[in-house]
């Protein structure tokens, strides 16, 4: 199963709803949230209201990505708007296991993500108690930023590790991917591709996500 998130972080946040509908009629397959606090990273994006809002507008599944410090804080509020994956950050979850078994709890898919310079061994203990490992492709907090390819590896490791140890997790790629990359990225074996400025500055979503798609085979 490999799925297409466009990343609404690149959208035109005037007319959301709208850039989420267009997306969805050109066959994304998820929507990917960014949500930022100014704190983990320098910017600020939105929160729940605003997920609660747009959840009314599509089916399609809401993979939300809390780029905070303390996401245990965040956890009860982001499930109840409607988010179908809450994924949180290794680097700011001071209890990871006790923080993906509340995201389950509640509901929502588990997901952590590991920014490029933090190794995957911190993820391994838990990695069978998670839905979803995502894995970083540049360093977060701004849209448009270009594909470290030195993250090739560790995608690749990330994929010998999940199906070493747990099959069943996907693993999702998120940060500069592009037409042009996204084989490569395939290859190394993500299942899920965040693609944000690919997208949403292509001006033809359809022809875009098509493209995509056709790469996906």
């Amino acid at each position: 199963m490999k799925l297409i998130a466009p990343s609404i972080l690149s959208a035109d946040f005037s007319r959301l709803g709208e850039e989420i509908a267009a997306v969805e009629a050109a066959g994304a397959d998820w929507i990917h949230i960014d949500v930022m606090d100014g704190h983990f990273v320098p910017n600020i994006t939105i929160g729940p209201a605003v997920v609660k809002s747009l959840r009314k507008l599509t089916r399609l599944p809401f993979d939300v990505h809390l780029m905070v410090k303390h996401p245990e804080q965040f956890l009860d509020a982001f499930a109840e708007a409607g988010s179908d994956v809450i994924t949180v950050h290794v680097e700011t979850a001071d209890h990871l296991h006790r923080t993906v078994t509340r995201i389950r709890e509640l509901g929502p898919k588990a997901g952590v993500s590991l920014n490029p310079g933090t190794p995957l061994t911190l993820i391994e203990p838990i990695l069978a108690d998670i839905d979803l490992l995502l894995i970083m492709t540049v360093n977060p907090g701004f849209s448009g930023q270009q594909f470290i390819r030195t993250m090739l590896p560790k995608i690749r490791q990330a994929r010998e590790c999940i199906d070493r140890q747990a099959p069943a997790v996907l693993l999702e790629v998120d940060g500069g991917v592009t037409l042009t990359n996204m084989p490569s990225i395939l290859e190394a074996g993500a299942d899920v591709l965040v693609a944000g400025a690919a997208v949403f500055s292509s001006g033809d979503y359809r022809a875009t996500i098509s493209k995509m798609k056709a790469l996906i085979g």
